[in-house]
């Protein structure tokens, strides 16, 4: 079962929902999907890791066999190769390793060689399992290293580990999304069969809701959503919910302890005893609508 988390912007709590909602469950994958600032692991403090590199091809031209068509350079939609000194140069930086110029060649003078954008870290704590996806600094899309991670995710899976059926026995896999709506959200949610959308109890925080809304709309994932920081008062965020007849699977208090345990990098689940029973609500509530939905797509 993959229930990726999201958010409009970064600070909501979705690192804080997605690391509590792990440590509550006996048996599950945490999967920190944002690249560029992975901060799931100062939580989990993993051990056994083991790293694993992640490249992408990049153009590399022989200019002794280049004919100078310039067919690569018209190609390329990204300005990655420009044609100075009657040869194509690469700009590997903002290479999108689509692989068309090397296609494209008449003169098969484009090969491809491999680039390190950055890693995957696989360790354990107190049995569960923690991947991480690392960005090196400057580089353009972390999408391959998402790729990677939900690779990595479903080879597990797919070892025996998991019951795959609607009692809620399978192992759980809680996906941490990069904030925000682009293309590297839209690649973490993929493999999820339900998204759980974190929002704040502001006007801002309703308008970065319903970005993430009409993402996931947009992809026919079910979802709903969990109110952080919760105060006593107005909540724009749930007014948005019930305006557009969105479930809230829980709500989450704005209190001083869970403030000073989260700004530790210490679960609140592992921590107290109320925490954890809030977090495993809401886990259970969640793993409730994903057989809700299985059941119903069964009968259809």
């Amino acid at each position: 079962m993959n229930i990726a988390v999201l958010s409009g912007k970064g600070g909501t709590g979705k690192t804080l929902l997605s690391v509590n909602m792990a440590a509550t469950s006996k048996s599950a994958t945490y999967i920190d999907c944002d690249v560029e600032e992975p901060n799931g692991y100062l939580f989990f403090k993993p051990e056994e890791i083991v790293e694993e590199n992640v490249s992408v091809k990049i153009p590399e031209v022989n200019k002794e066999l280049c004919s100078g068509c310039r067919k690569c350079v018209d190609f390329c939609k990204f300005n990655a190769l420009a044609f100075i000194k009657k040869a194509p140069i690469v700009f590997g930086d903002i290479c999108h390793s689509c692989g068309g110029c090397s296609l494209l060649c008449p003169e098969n003078a484009i090969t491809e060689k491999d680039k390190v954008i950055g890693k995957i870290e696989k360790g354990k704590s107190q049995g569960i399992d923690v991947y991480t996806g690392i960005l090196n600094t400057g580089e353009v899309s972390g999408v391959p290293i998402i790729e990677k991670l939900l690779e990595e995710n479903r080879k597990s899976s797919s070892n025996g580990e998991v019951s795959n059926n609607i009692e809620g026995n399978e192992k759980l896999s809680i996906i941490d999304c990069p904030p925000g709506s682009a293309c590297i959200v839209m690649e973490s949610i993929k493999d999820a069969d339900f998204c759980v959308l974190v929002a704040e109890p502001t006007a801002f925080g309703a308008h970065n809701l319903e970005m993430v809304y009409e993402l996931v709309s947009l992809f026919g994932k079910p979802f709903g959503v969990v109110l952080n920081k919760c105060l006593d008062g107005e909540n724009p965020s749930e007014e948005f919910c019930k305006e557009k007849g969105i479930k809230i699977l829980g709500r989450v208090p704005f209190e001083k302890e869970l403030g000073e345990l989260n700004s530790n990098a210490k679960i609140a689940a592992r921590e107290s005893e109320r925490y954890n029973k809030l977090f495993k609500n809401i886990i259970e509530t969640v793993k409730g609508e994903v057989q809700h939905e299985r059941a119903s797509y069964t009968e259809r």
